[in-house]
């Protein structure tokens, strides 16, 4: 893994937590979604923008993903529009 990699992953990863604190949601769903983005990123190598390319590429074939699961990866995606 690139230190670069981990680095925009970490920053990522807390102006996400911010967003979703500011949203108003519970701890514990600020928890599961904050338990998501880790176990996603640590799976991906850290590197989700190559995630996020494979998510937009297979979207359109695969059925959705559950309700849940889908809020995460769209609230993280969104962040990375931002930018």
């Amino acid at each position: 893994m690139k230190s670069a990699s981990k680095a925009n992953f970490k920053q990522n990863y807390k102006t996400h937590l911010k967003h979703l604190k500011l949203k108003g949601l519970q701890p514990s769903t600020i928890d599961a979604y904050a338990r998501a983005i880790r176990r996603i990123g640590a799976h991906f190598d850290y590197r989700l923008d190559d995630y996020y390319e494979r998510y937009l590429s297979e979207r359109q074939t695969t059925p959705s993903p559950k309700p849940a699961s889908k809020k995460i990866v769209v609230s993280w995606l969104m962040l990375r529009q931002r930018r």
